[in-house]
């Protein structure tokens, strides 16, 4: 009998591989890791005297690639599967509208964020008082939510959640990567 290998915690230094996607609660908690990681590295943009270009251009790439499908993961099926299998004593709606606060102030600042560092990049700048106030309002707006969903949400889907939840929420997860099979991760790894 094959038994499992142990699945190492990754390092949030680089997307979460699709090699998890067949265990989609653990691909949003290492999306988690990653945000994390990144909201470490905003903070770190925001206290250096002058800007580092390659942090500021991770940070751009995580904002243009990667945080919009992770909230979409959320907002389109994990937030609407766990309304539906949540009992009321899971006050799981309460949980969820508070997340959803953090995260709508993090997305309003989102664009501001964006253009920021993009015109810095572009100018050859060092951020504005503004630009870092803005910058560490926006990681902490992350963060609170990120802590909600580790503490509260994932636990939650872990004992609610069925498997055919879990095989829709992988696929819907896949497809919105564009990837129509279940990437696995070689054995090697």
């Amino acid at each position: 009998m094959k038994t499992a290998e142990p699945v190492r915690r990754g390092s949030g230094d680089a997307p979460t591989h699709p090699g998890l996607l067949g265990r989609p609660l653990d691909f949003i908690s290492e999306d988690h890791l990653r945000e994390r990681q990144i909201c470490a590295l905003i903070d770190a943009i925001a206290l250096a005297a002058h800007l580092d270009r390659l942090s500021a251009l991770t940070v751009l790439r995580f904002l243009n690639e990667e945080l919009n499908v992770h909230l979409r993961d959320e907002a389109e099926d994990l937030f609407p599967l766990l309304a539906k299998r949540c009992t009321a004593e899971d006050c799981i709606e309460s949980a969820i509208n508070r997340i959803r606060i953090d995260q709508n102030e993090a997305l309003r600042l989102l664009p501001d964020v964006r253009a920021t560092l993009a015109d810095c990049l572009d100018a050859g700048s060092d951020l504005s008082a503004e630009g870092r106030a803005m910058l560490t309002s926006f990681a902490g707006h992350v963060r609170r939510h990120l802590v909600a969903e580790n503490a509260i949400l994932l636990p939650i889907a872990r004992a609610r959640l069925t498997r055919a939840d879990l095989a829709r929420l992988s696929a819907h997860m896949r497809a919105r990567r564009g990837l129509t099979q279940l990437s696995e991760t070689p054995n090697a790894e």
